[in-house]
């Protein structure tokens, strides 16, 4: 019983998380730290001790997730200043036809997931989808269902997002392996929840076009717009990096040079960085944009992406003031005696968080803190572990995320279309990601 009352103090904490956000609509930054002085305070940990969980889950969580957050928003900004994503969709969608559109809107998803925070990638995505769905004559709402749920599952599995980075640190989990099983993870998943999901809403057929004032149209043909290959190749550069590592270090010794520069160019903060280099060059100078204008898009990106990175910030600080008050532990004490499999356990925790705070990278940075300790109780590889968490901080949500009302202005929905589409998208991608999960673990283990 003991090991339950800290189990039961961060569960009081997430109510109250739920209560400040939705009922009260407290800012989540403000909230996070709340119930992290609370779970402080019902633990007795000493103030001394609260302070440097403070500093120590801020500082450490900016200092590496933040600046990620910092560097995926500035690439995915240079990339769509100069056309050169909608120079990506315009491809894929023109090789797919009609036909196949619902598919290559798939693709075009799961790139700009990878590749740009997610509010970005939506703004960038909703205009030219609108548009081709304006074109074929489609229902607007049976195209945009498979473009967010592919670009919410990729943020969601995949580095370098800040999500799927937190925990790929955190469980220490390889990085090239994450890859490799989070696209195995992805496919199945957004197939049912943007292929098979909108044949079960008829009445997506009667949902009225919107008007899309608020989006802003820019003339490209003024910039020197990278060929597809070339605005392919340059967001996708860190997975490269990461993948290749994994295979270099799983054929070569560990010594190898080749190996120990693999390592460092396929870290997360070093290959991003490298690929926002590139896209100075290539997105800015070489596609006809001064260095001050390319400059100006890095500086729209971090605008845009401030707050997320202080609730960021907040949510590392609620999950130092967990791990320091040892509830990751007597959560591990109290699970050894609890049938349950321990990815579904991780799942649920996950979820629970992503519901509490509506934010998907402070449930996976939270949740990291309190599974983490699960790796010592169970034999369960770290990769696995991490993608069950990471399904599980991209389930149905509710109003306290901004993603939420995202979908639901920008279309003219209301609370009810916008649980049908936005909700059960997000709630099939996350259940099938974990059933996948759970498959690969009891086939490779």
């Amino acid at each position: 019983m003991e090991h339950w009352i800290p189990v039961l103090w961060v569960g009081l904490a997430i109510v109250l998380l739920l209560i400040l956000t939705i009922k009260f609509k407290l800012h989540s930054f403000i909230a996070l730290l709340i119930v992290g002085l609370l779970v402080a305070f019902l633990e007795q940990m000493p103030l001394d001790a609260l302070v440097s969980a403070i500093s120590k889950g801020a500082g450490n969580t900016l200092a590496g997730v933040g600046l990620i957050v910092v560097l995926g928003a500035a690439l995915g900004q240079l990339m769509t200043d100069c056309g050169a994503s909608k120079r990506v969709a315009d491809v894929i969608l023109k090789t797919c036809g009609t036909k196949y559109l619902k598919w290559g809107l798939l693709v075009i998803g799961s790139i700009f997931g990878v590749a740009m925070f997610f509010e970005v990638g939506f703004i960038i995505l909703m205009p030219l989808v609108i548009g081709i769905a304006k074109e074929a004559k489609i229902p607007f709402m049976a195209l945009v269902i498979p473009s967010v749920a592919a670009l919410a599952q990729a943020h969601s599995l995949l580095p370098p997002q800040p999500g799927p980075v937190a925990l790929m640190t955190s469980l220490n989990a390889d990085s090239g392996l994450i890859y490799i099983f989070g696209i195995i993870v992805l496919i199945p998943s957004i197939i049912c929840a943007g292929i098979i999901l909108p044949r079960f809403l008829p009445e997506i057929k009667t949902y009225k076009l919107p008007q899309f004032g608020n989006f802003e149209e820019v003339d490209y043909s003024k910039f020197r717009t990278p060929s597809f290959a070339v605005s392919l190749l340059i967001p996708l550069l860190p997975a490269i990096l990461m993948i290749s590592h994994t295979i270099a270090a799983a054929f070569l010794p560990k010594e190898n040079t080749l190996v120990y520069l693999l390592n460092f160019l396929g870290s997360p903060i070093v290959s991003l960085f490298l690929a926002v280099l590139v896209a100075l060059y290539v997105f800015g100078i070489r596609a006809g944009r001064t260095i001050a204008e390319a400059s100006d898009s890095i500086s729209k990106a971090i605008k845009g992406i401030a707050v997320v990175v202080l609730i960021i910030g907040a949510g590392g600080v609620f999950k130092e003031i967990i791990i320091s008050a040892g509830v990751g532990e007597h959560i591990a004490a109290a699970v050894k005696g609890v049938d349950l499999n321990p990815l579904i356990l991780a799942w649920i925790i996950t979820a629970v968080i992503r519901w509490a705070t509506g934010q998907g990278a402070v449930s996976a940075i939270t949740a990291a803190g309190l599974v983490a300790p699960l790796l010592g109780v169970y034999d369960i590889d770290p990769v696995f572990l991490m993608l069950a968490c990471a399904a599980g901080s991209n389930t149905i949500t509710m109003p306290n995320d901004a993603a939420f009302w995202l979908m639901k202005e920008t279309f003219q929905l209301n609370m009810a279309q916008t649980f049908k589409t936005w909700g059960l998208l997000e709630l099939i991608n996350s259940v099938v990601g974990l059933i996948i999960v759970l498959i690969l673990a009891a086939v490779v283990g």
